[in-house]
């Protein structure tokens, strides 16, 4: 009976559930699981600040649309700390030996702060009472902030840990699951912050916001719980260079030292080239599927969901590969090429008149994206040698969430640039529709997506050398 129990925990269930082989010896299953709450919780914030509180305060508490976009955008400007704040957790100096957990807790702290003073900032905001107009932007914008800067350096400083703690060959698996997390996540999160503000009243959105920031701590308190060792070796090493006043190296020197070599500054510029390309479209989908494919509310919502499926799909298929030693640039290079395919389909569905092209192309954007994801942060993963982790991935970060914010702030200026130029007859009385604004968009991406392949070529020619594989064959990474 102990026998067919253990075989079947040990190797019938490995095969049928997804991830299951994530685990090893260092970093077992349950321990990675328990890891992986903390992308639950970037999730959830991610959903609430981006979506939920978007809609609520330009909606339901008739906030001016120009001061939402100030607002939401403020915990972007936080991203191009995450370098620093990996860098900082490389070196940072502890009694017990620890590295990455004060920065999760602290990040966690950050993150219950913002969301716990958000609702009656928001309040304020909204009606103003006897407070001046000031006061409630300004608690507002701290609320903001506090919640982006703690989303920032629990994802950095998670992510490290991570790498610390997996052995080399089941990361690729391990980055896989943490974007299932993530993405499962802000799925599930979305859901049921519709349901509960379903009947919206101040008094629920304080509720709301509140639960969501004691969910927070509670799922960083568990994830971060006895998975960073207590280091002696480290702790003693750190007080004697302490005691000798040893100088800890600085953020400048590491950070040049790191762009020093092409592979990393040529993987910053590819990610931040890619991750434009891929999500410039972001808040531009549904609405091109209503106005110019006339879909209805339900049929436009349910693009979220083909999206979320590809996504998914591309994490799977993703981990399978590198798993079986495919190399990660050649991995995302094939994401790229499949995301040009994919806005060619959307651009294609309008003269076709196709919801169903649309809906492929929708798809593929995300099977696309999270093939682009998956290769670049597990190239990045391969290059935190030496105990710099969180340089590296706090560099993947801060490339990745910079990139994402002002590709979704550019592409809805220039849609309504174009948009409005069209309209007016500047391009003449054949594009004068709503597609044409749209149009210059994706077309913008489908160019930012080989511009990314141009950046990865090298890496992919390189890592193909090292491989053994043969340098007379003309392919992607011949091309200039």
């Amino acid at each position: 009976m102990n026998d067919l129990r253990r075989l079947w925990l040990y190797d019938i269930l490995p095969r049928m559930l997804p991830f299951a082989d994530a685990g090893s010896a260092e970093l077992p299953l349950p321990r990675l699981l328990r890891l992986s709450l903390f992308q639950a919780s970037v999730g959830m914030a991610i959903v609430l600040l981006y979506a939920t509180l978007n809609r609520v305060m330009v909606v339901e508490m008739a906030v001016p649309v120009w001061l939402v976009s100030l607002m939401v955008a403020l915990p972007v400007l936080f991203a191009p700390f995450r370098a620093l704040i990996g860098h900082r957790s490389d070196i940072h100096r502890s009694a017990f030996g620890w590295r990455r957990v004060p920065f999760l807790w602290f990040g966690s702290l950050l993150q219950f702060g913002g969301l716990a003073i958000m609702p009656f900032a928001l309040l304020l905001l909204a009606e103003g009472g006897n407070a001046p107009p000031w006061a409630g932007q300004l608690g507002a914008a701290v609320a903001f902030l506090l919640a982006g800067a703690g989303l920032h350096t629990t994802q950095t400083a998670g992510l490290a840990l991570a790498t610390d703690l997996a052995p080399e060959t089941s990361r690729p698996r391990v980055v896989a699951l943490l974007f299932v997390a993530l993405q499962l996540s802000m799925l599930a999160s979305a859901l049921l912050f519709g349901w509960l503000l379903t009947d919206f009243s101040q008094m629920r959105l304080i509720q709301v916001i509140q639960g969501a920031a004691v969910v927070t701590m509670v799922l960083n308190v568990i994830a971060l719980w006895k998975q960073e060792p207590w280091n002696r070796k480290r702790a003693k090493q750190m007080a004697a260079d302490r005691s000798a006043h040893k100088p800890r190296p600085r953020f400048v020197e590491s950070w040049r030292a790191f762009v020093a070599d092409t592979r990393s500054s040529r993987l910053l510029v590819a990610l931040g080239l890619g991750t434009a390309g891929f999500t410039m479209q972001e808040i531009l989908l549904e609405p091109y599927g209503a106005q110019v494919l006339d879909l209805s509310v339900a049929q436009t919502t349910r693009l979220t969901a083909i999206w979320a499926f590809g996504s998914l799909v591309a994490f799977a298929l993703a981990a399978r590969m590198l798993t079986h030693g495919a190399d990660p640039f050649r991995l995302s290079a094939g994401g790229v090429l499949v995301g040009i395919v994919a806005f060619t389909a959307v651009i294609f569905a309008d003269p076709l008149h196709s919801p169903w092209l649309f809906r492929a192309g929708a798809m593929l954007i995300g099977f696309g994206g999270g093939m682009l994801a998956v290769g670049m942060l597990t190239a990045a993963m391969s290059m935190a040698e030496g105990g710099h982790s969180g340089l590296a991935l706090g560099a993947w970060g801060a490339v990745q969430a910079t990139a994402y914010g002002v590709a979704i702030a550019v592409g809805g200026a220039l849609r309504d640039l174009v948009g409005a130029l069209a309209s007016s007859g500047v391009f003449g009385p054949v594009l004068t529709g709503p597609a044409v604004g749209y149009a210059a968009v994706y077309h913008l991406e489908i160019l930012l997506l080989f511009a990314t392949l141009i950046a990865i070529g090298p890496l992919v020619l390189r890592t193909g050398s090292r491989g053994g594989r043969s340098s007379t064959r003309f392919g992607l990474a011949e091309l200039p």
